[in-house]
């Protein structure tokens, strides 16, 4: 659901997308292990308010999204449904039938609600494309990576993934 409207969801994931999100979620599992913040996978509600117009209120929630990943540092936000609130960082891996979305509608979405750190993930080109919150709560393109880079959450600097080892089981379709 998406500002209150229900949205047909995608058929599901293909083999590929599931490689690149266990690769990713695995290493960044890793890397959170025994610390403060959690990386939570799809299926997993997120429901988000546009923080601007509305205090944080079940009657406020009118879009439940489910990202590809998820990382949540403030277990506040937390309860049994899922995360209450913006997620700090999601990342999305796009598929054929869901780039629009991802690109377009969850972007702005993603951007109104706070979500501070937001990665498309684009498997075909093997790339990532990394976008930060500035200080006008805008989301600003912070990195362009691909192939074989190393790329670094902004908000996570010490957290370096390595491109190559995401999409090394990538198989043309």
């Amino acid at each position: 659901m998406i500002k209150g409207k229900i949205m047909l969801m995608s058929p599901a994931p293909n083999v590929n997308h599931q490689h690149i999100s266990v690769d990713l979620s695995s290493v960044i599992h890793q890397f959170f292990r025994h610390k403060k913040c959690e990386v939570f996978v799809a299926s997993f509600d997120v429901r988000l308010y546009d923080r601007k117009k509305s205090l944080l209120a079940n009657t406020d929630i009118h879009t439940v999204v489910q990202p590809d990943l998820c990382v949540i540092c403030n277990s506040d936000v937390l309860d049994q449904q899922g995360c209450n609130g913006a997620p700090d960082w999601i990342i999305e891996i796009l598929s054929k039938g869901n780039s629009k979305r991802e690109m377009q509608i969850k972007y702005q979405l993603y951007q109104e609600s706070g979500v501070q750190e937001y990665w498309l993930v684009y498997p075909e080109l093997q790339a990532v494309h990394q976008f930060v919150l500035d200080d006008k709560d805008c989301y600003q393109l912070k990195c362009m990576a691909a192939e074989d880079d190393i790329v670094t959450p902004y908000l996570f600097p010490e957290l370096a993934i390595d491109l190559a080892e995401v999409f090394e089981s990538w198989v043309e379709e």
